[in-house]
């Protein structure tokens, strides 16, 4: 499996080993050496003093041969967008239009070239979390699977289903069918400190049974992937591949779930990312119960509040999320927030910044009642909120953050099925910027986005998340499938640089 990239210049790694010894002082004289004892000279023995031994550096042989079982590589068949075209392998949702419906229309005429799509195979990393045979992996793995098989590491090559999937934490579920009794691994209950050293097993460039050593580099961290971003990032190299496998800390617990790397050529460079195992934890325990992840639903549309707005408003110091807009009927609205409230608080925690209020809110269960502290006017004041479900919820795209879907549209989004007049597959397009890019492709209100980059899209986050995908690796431009009161069209959207 490919990973998002983002270019940054190789670094490299080296390890330091020192060891302690015992330091003696000799001089010489004229009746020959002399050691310093502190008392008075004493005469030695000319000897030849020995370098110290340095400590053995650690061994991972012990924690591998102990947690290797647990891990598997994956192999899965894709429904593809690859065609034989004149008898060579050709991207058939990279082709011009044009050319695309000509073939489809006419390749059935004797003499002409015909587009015939062929499965692909992937290829990803997983591990067992139970011994009944569940097994941990990515979204972006099996996203698109018709079939899945494992490979566990005496060999054997297994069937297995897709229990469930979570595509804004990029993890998914999976069992596999033959009953028995597997080896597995636990996540561990705490997290790694900055340092930590930790392994990472994996099945790269489809290997198999791999294992590579490293350090945690930092935590945190927000590469743009997602909504939900808390990635620890590391430094034991994985490459296309390791997507899905298990980091472990030395005690042989999984303390991530490998996931994407930085690279300007598609193998590591020393940047790799984890989702942390608290994350992964929670969200496997929803998909095993529901099969899907609910998650609380409050209603705004949010920015960061940058130093600028922050003296603007008066603000002592930079935190928060700033309200663009708050959706009618929803939880933010029966609570009273407005356009130009600063959320500072949730249940009595600060909020450091959108993405944190965010993460917050959607970790919450629908139902649930929340305290809110915000800014407005200069005063504070609490709000009481109870918090929907993002399930069906739309999600508007017309404002700026991180995210570069509402930058590249300038349009609010809906699925379809919701939206009276626009049938039941797709998703419709419910406000457009006059001055965005949506609007200077034509397109308008009551349009409805059927794919992007060729995968059939039914919700808001489906089109988001196949943007930032695009975004993340390295193409230029992006295909969307739309169908339009005239009928359906392509329509291109350049992707900005990275």
């Amino acid at each position: 499996m490919s990973y998002p990239k983002l270019n940054v210049a190789p670094t490299t790694r080296c390890r330091l080993l020192a060891s302690s010894a015992a330091l003696a002082l000799i001089v010489s004289g004229a009746v020959g050496p002399f050691i310093l004892t502190g008392g008075a000279p004493a005469r030695a023995a000319a000897t030849e003093l020995a370098s110290p031994s340095p400590s053995p550096a650690p061994s991972f042989a012990p924690l591998i041969a102990r947690v290797k079982p647990a891990v598997v590589a994956i192999r899965v068949t894709e429904k593809s967008a690859e065609v034989t075209f004149n008898g060579r392998p050709e991207r058939y949702r990279d082709l011009p239009p044009e050319i695309r419906r000509f073939f489809q229309e006419f390749g059935r005429n004797e003499g002409l070239p015909r587009l015939r799509p062929q499965p692909s195979v992937g290829e990803g990393s997983g591990f067992f979390i139970s011994p009944d045979g569940y097994i941990v992996t990515d979204n972006h793995v099996i996203a698109d699977a018709t079939t899945v098989a494992i490979t566990m590491d005496d060999g054997r090559i297994l069937a297995a289903k897709v229990v469930g999937a979570d595509p804004k934490t990029d993890l998914a579920l999976l069992k596999v069918s033959e009953p028995g009794t597997y080896p597995y691994v636990s996540f561990a209950k705490s997290a790694p400190q900055i340092g930590d050293w930790v392994v990472a097993i994996g099945n790269p460039y489809g290997l198999g049974g791999t294992a590579t050593a490293g350090i945690v580099s930092a935590e945190g961290r927000d590469i743009g992937a997602g909504p939900y971003d808390r990635f620890l990032q590391i430094d034991a190299p994985i490459n296309k591949g390791n997507s899905g496998g298990p980091t472990f800390n030395m005690a042989g617990e999984v303390v991530g779930v490998n996931t994407a790397i930085v690279s300007p050529s598609g193998g590591s460079v020393g940047i790799g990312f984890a989702i942390p195992a608290s994350t992964a934890e929670n969200i496997i325990g929803a998909l095993k119960e529901h099969g899907v992840v609910t998650r609380g639903y409050l209603g705004v549309m949010i920015q960061p509040v940058t130093a600028d707005i922050a003296e603007s408003l008066g603000m002592k110091q930079v935190g928060g999320a700033l309200v663009d807009r708050t959706d009618p009927g929803t939880p933010a609205a029966a609570a009273g927030l407005t356009p130009g409230d600063v959320i500072t608080k949730v249940d009595g925690q600060d909020v450091k910044d959108a993405g944190d209020l965010t993460r917050r809110i959607g970790a919450m269960k629908p139902g649930s009642q929340v305290s809110i502290t915000l800014l407005r006017d200069g005063a504070e004041r609490t709000v009481l909120a109870t918090l929907g479900s993002q399930t069906g919820a739309k999600v508007a795209l017309a404002t700026g953050g991180a995210d570069v879907a509402p930058k590249l549209l300038g349009v609010e989004l809906a699925p379809a099925a919701e939206v009276a007049g626009a049938g039941d597959k797709g998703v419709a397009i419910v406000a457009v910027d006059p001055n965005g890019a949506a609007a200077a492709k034509g397109l308008k209100e009551g349009d409805v986005i059927l794919k992007v980059s060729g995968h059939a899209v039914t919700t808001p986050d489906d089109v988001r998340d196949d943007l930032s995908a695009a975004l993340h690796a390295g193409k230029k431009a992006v295909l969307f499938q739309v169908r339009t009161a005239a009928g359906e069209r392509f329509v291109a959207f350049v992707l900005p640089s990275a």
